[in-house]
């Protein structure tokens, strides 16, 4: 595996290849090589460093997300990149927003890929990354159609992911918060698996099950969880969740309390004899 340290119950990343770039929790990686540049994620945003100067250990804070790419990579003349080197760029809003947050959930996207996977996570950060620097330098509309559309696709993923609890996420909503035109928005999907409303509608029951089977004093009730997922009502989520995995919410939380129960190593614990 191209993966050196993955701390996965915090979801935090010590080091990743990720083919084309690497990401790191430090600033420095085993030979990072002088051709690079590095982008931490630091608060408030992102900032451009660059593997061929002297590193200053107060540069970036001593463990944070940092996006590593070579200088070839990307389709700009080195001087005009260097001109960003140690400024701040804002992670609130377009590419840079969704560079930022792509980085602050890496751990957690990396877990468990194999190499085909990581290679395709890497192409992605790559293009986020390119296009941030792109935006930065007034140079957007230069880029090649594809990469401005790939671009986009990630900024609306990542729109997605960050609103699904939200009930009025729609593929309309989602189209005008990036102004582009729902034609448009479903044509930028056409090439994936699910149209735009089939793909918030998968990442919010997807995330309503792994909240189903968490169990303990912090078990969310089934319409809590509804309402944390964006889901107008339980009946609707009951449906909703009935399509996709053949058991209604309850029925899936029911089932997985007995099979911890029946589980021989939880009845040890559970039935293991109060010290004398």
């Amino acid at each position: 595996m191209p993966m050196a340290d993955i701390r996965t119950g915090a979801g935090n990343v010590d080091y990743l290849d990720l083919g084309p770039v690497r990401v790191s929790t430090t600033p420095r990686t085993p030979d990072p090589g002088p051709d690079r540049y590095q982008l931490a994620l630091v608060t408030g945003g992102l900032v451009l460093c660059d593997t061929s100067h002297p590193y200053e250990p107060g540069a970036t804070p001593p463990r944070t997300v940092v996006l590593q790419l070579p200088r070839t990579a990307l389709p700009f003349r080195p001087e005009r990149v260097d001109r960003l080197l140690a400024q701040r760029i804002p992670a609130t809003r377009g590419t840079g927003a969704a560079l930022a947050q792509f980085l602050g959930s890496i751990g957690a996207h990396a877990h468990g890929c194999g190499e085909r996977e990581l290679a395709r996570l890497g192409s992605a950060a790559l293009g986020l990354a390119t296009a941030c620097l792109a935006e930065r330098l007034d140079v957007y509309d230069d880029l090649p159609a594809e990469a401005r559309e790939e671009a986009l696709l990630r900024q609306i993923d990542t729109y997605i992911e960050h609103n699904l609890g939200d009930p009025e996420l729609t593929p309309g909503a989602v189209a005008a918060r990036h102004h582009i035109s729902l034609r448009r928005l479903h044509l930028l999907f056409q090439d994936r698996p699910a149209g735009v409303a089939a793909t918030i509608r998968g990442r919010r029951l997807a995330g309503a099950r792994a909240d189903l089977l968490r169990s303990g004093p912090r078990a969310r009730p089934v319409h809590s969880i509804a309402s944390r997922w964006g889901f107008s009502s339980t009946a609707v989520f009951t449906r909703a969740f009935r399509r996709a995995y053949g058991t209604s919410p309850t029925e899936l939380r029911r089932k997985r309390v007995a099979r911890k129960v029946n589980d021989p190593c939880a009845q040890r614990t559970f039935l293991r004899p109060a010290p004398a």
